[in-house]
């Protein structure tokens, strides 16, 4: 391998660095021309090790005096990380003294800038999936990335599987045809299947041509479970009992970042943690829901260390280095091994310190969880992913923005998009499909010009139907669709964030909810905006809606191999121990490959459990099922609670035996009927149709409301249901449904074995192992303006019956 430029050499030895090995065969594998995926843990210098080879390429090529265009693209996840990336990368270039320049570009960036960059484009660009879509969708995108060299895509983890990862797939094969010669690189510290991000990444699926490069594991981080003063909790999932614990641990740290895993538990995590903060530590929050300015405020107060604590979701979890961070708590379960060690690299961003983390489980299923979480990181282990077929909404999206460019000739593209490899799958006859539902929207839509945005020429050709087409594609494209949403405001218009509309329906004026920190009063609601006041009244937590967050199938097998276990036991706290062993006593604990099922009644009802440890979702696909059935037999079912465990069910008939609930076939006409009338399948329309392009949330000047977009996706869907079943995007929505909504593919594991493997116990009252998910009835009784009280009173009444020994 050459060695590097003379400016890198000096720069590594004046901080007396030597490039690490992994940084050294990035270098080779570019030097090769080889497409790279660099596994590398959280301080290893995964960043640099991607751009070495851009920036040694540039000082050669700037030594030789040759005129470079647009040179590398750096793909972001977040606007923050690429902002983040731009802060870190300028101050080695600078230090070089460097004539290389690098910006970012995002829907933050200010028009006139976006304008020059497309004209005069710096020599790095950092960005994200849906502004480089956004990009390729110009006339001269073939100009501007006629000499792009990289594209170096940072936490590939964070999006590969899904619809964003779908949409840059599409963007790398566009990319690869405009510059032959362009090498794809990906970062990640948290990849379980190496070979499937190999594949995902490389130009035709060929993942021989993506070098793996696998950096230094590191030092183990330093990772302990707390266990509280006094017992851990039948109930709740937020760790909310150590608050007092937190706050000193915040106040021993220079900075300690709380992780949360919802919106709501760090909006109420944080009313907790500062009711607890006797000595006025500056604490922040930060989540998705906040604005931009909000956000920014404190990002800018954990860079210039004016902040010893933070609240934070998913929003923070990435590779941003805002700061000197001691200290990572999760508080409840983490849900995933990645996700964890993602969340503890925050803590000492430095390869060869160990990151210290704190996990504070919420119940005693969740102490099981964070076990097993604790033993995965410890092991190494990872979360494997679930790559599927592209979606055929981010493909139409894809094929729009390519027609804002000039004509589309079928035949050449073809084989582009299945050189993409979530869109292997396409043929011909899908392709055409997709080409004529962008052109008129379907049989049951093409009388209406408005869906009528492509026409095929005599040559063969298809051409976008008016130039307003391409005005109204940039305007309306992406992936993420955000549920309908309100404005928050205080009456000089400074805006504090979004709230979603099913919870604001719930306000009235004089209501207060807890949102940013603080305690809000509601003045007025218009159609788009709440308009507040501070207040110091007691309030609410909102809530946001969308998927939640279920713990991974590698988390619930080794849950379900520790109920099987009791030499592992002593590893746990003695009120877990005991927990268990009384579990033993009056029940059964099933073994990793059995399915536990208890009938007992209770309170003047008869109740089935099911501990199937499958995640909250498919729970909740199975109990609405399995809640049909039992209508159908004269079981009179009440209702059902779930958690990521078990599944609850109660009515006023006993279940004698369950196995004909389990039958197979319940996921064939009973599962399409279930969805088809809920309302899953017409919130996953609404998605596909916005992500489609076949619904436009802006028009120039003017965004539509959350109710205006779902009113028209709801006519449509209604329309499309009745003359045209089989229509492209209903089939989207079926897809999205499926995976997303009710997490079909777990489910089905669920019914396939349950019935060949359930072990049905009979029992005279509840057992120990059902009262955590059995106080999830009471709460949901419980008045929102009462305290858990209450609920502790009733938690501790159940107990005490599940664990007696007579």
């Amino acid at each position: 391998m050459a060695p590097l430029p003379a400016p890198i050499q000096k720069w590594f030895a004046a901080r007396g660095w030597a490039p690490r090995r992994h940084q050294l065969e990035m270098l080779a594998a570019a030097e090769r021309g080889d497409h790279a995926l660099l596994i590398a843990p959280t301080g290893a210098g995964k960043t640099l090790a991607g751009f070495l080879p851009s920036l040694a390429d540039l000082i050669e090529r700037h030594r030789s005096g040759q005129s470079t265009r647009l040179h590398t693209l750096y793909i972001s996840p977040l606007k923050a990380l690429a902002v983040d990336v731009q802060r870190n990368l300028l101050g080695p270039i600078a230090e070089m003294d460097l004539p290389i320049t690098v910006e970012t570009r995002s829907g933050d960036t200010p028009s006139d800038r976006k304008a020059r960059q497309r004209s005069r484009p710096p020599d790095i660009l950092l960005t994200t999936p849906e502004s480089l879509s956004l990009l390729l969708s110009h006339e001269d995108s073939a100009l501007l990335f006629s000499d792009l060299t990289t594209v170096v895509i940072d936490e590939v983890h964070a999006f590969a599987s899904g619809k964003r990862g779908d949409l840059l797939s599409l963007a790398l094969s566009r990319l690869q045809t405009i510059s032959p010669s362009m090498r794809r690189v990906a970062l990640s510290a948290t990849v379980a299947d190496a070979d499937l991000y190999r594949r995902w990444l490389a130009p035709g699926g060929v993942a021989s041509s993506v070098a793996l490069v696998e950096g230094e594991p590191g030092p183990l981080p330093d990772l302990s479970i707390f266990i509280p003063q006094g017992r851990v909790p039948w109930s709740g999932h937020s760790g909310l009992y150590a608050a007092r614990q937190v706050i000193d641990l915040i106040a021993a740290n220079r900075l300690t970042l709380v992780f949360c895993n919802t919106r709501s538990l760090a909006e109420l995590i944080f009313q907790e943690l500062w009711s607890e903060n006797d000595d006025n530590l500056p604490i922040g929050i930060h989540h998705g829901s906040l604005s931009r300015e909000a956000r920014r405020k404190v990002e800018s107060a954990m860079a210039t260390g004016r902040l010893r604590g933070l609240v934070a979701t998913a929003s923070l979890d990435l590779g941003i280095d805002w700061g000197e961070v001691d200290c990572v708590i999760q508080m409840g379960a983490p849900k995933g091994s990645s996700r964890l060690l993602q969340r503890i690299g925050r803590a000492n961003h430095r390869l060869d310190e160990p990151s210290r983390a704190v996990l504070i489980p919420g119940n005693r299923f969740e102490y099981l969880e964070a076990q097993a979480a604790y033993d995965a990181v410890m092991a190494g282990e990872r979360d494997t992913e679930i790559f599927r077929p592209g979606a055929r909404d981010v493909l139409a999206q894809h094929i729009m923005g390519l027609a804002c460019t000039g004509p589309i000739d079928p035949e050449g593209l073809l084989p582009e998009l299945q050189s993409a490899t979530p869109y292997e799958w396409l043929d011909r006859e899908a392709l055409e499909a997709t080409l004529r539902f962008i052109a008129n929207g379907g049989y049951a839509l093409k009388a209406y010009d408005r869906f009528q945005r492509l026409a095929e020429g005599r040559d063969g050709l298809w051409r976008l139907a008016h130039p307003r087409f391409a005005q109204q594609h940039r305007l309306n494209a992406g992936i993420i669709v955000d549920q309908p949403a309100l404005d928050v405001r205080f009456g000089n218009g400074r805006k504090l964030g979004t709230v979603e509309e099913g919870f604001a329906a719930t306000l009235m004026p004089g209501d207060t909810f807890f949102f940013a920190g603080m305690s809000l009063e509601v003045q007025r609601q218009d159609d788009s905006s709440l308009i507040v006041r501070a207040s110091a009244r007691p309030a609410r937590i909102p809530h946001w809606g969308g998927t939640r967050m279920a713990m991974s199938t590698h988390l619930a097998d080794k849950v379900r191999r520790f109920l099987a276990a009791p030499q592992e036991w002593h590893r746990f706290p003695p009120d877990v121990r005991e927990w268990l062993e009384m579990q033993q006593l009056r029940s059964v604990l099933p073994r990793p490959d059995q399915l536990l099922v208890e009938t007992f009644p209770h309170e003047g009802l008869h109740h089935m459990v099911v501990y199937s440890f499958e995640g909250w979702n498919a729970h909740q696909s199975l109990g609405m099922l399995l809640t049909r059935r039992m209508e159908e037999r004269g079981l009179k079912p009440v209702g059902f609670v779930s958690n990521d465990y078990a599944l609850a069910l109660y009515g006023l008939e006993p279940i004698d035996d369950p196995r004909p609930l389990f039958s197979a076939d319940i996921l064939d006409e009973e599962f399409v009927a279930w969805v088809e009338e809920s309302s899953l399948l017409k919130r996953a329309f609404r998605d596909v149709a916005v992500i489609s392009g076949l619904i436009e949330r802006q028009q120039p000047g003017k965004r539509k409301t959350g109710r205006q977009v779902s009113f028209s996706t709801d006519l449509i869907y209604d329309v499309l249901r009745r003359y045209e079943p089989d229509h492209l995007l209903l089939k989207a929505a079926w897809a999205d449904a499926r995976a997303r909504m009710t997490d079909v593919g777990r489910l089905g594991d669920l019914v396939d074995r349950a019935v060949s493997t359930m072990v049905h116990k009979q029992l005279p009252r509840v057992s120990p192992l059902a009262v955590p998910v059995l106080i999830m009835i009471g709460r949901e009784h419980v008045a929102q303006n009462q305290t858990d009280d209450s609920l502790l009173i009733e938690a501790e009444a159940l107990a005490s019956v599940a664990m007696a020994r007579d």
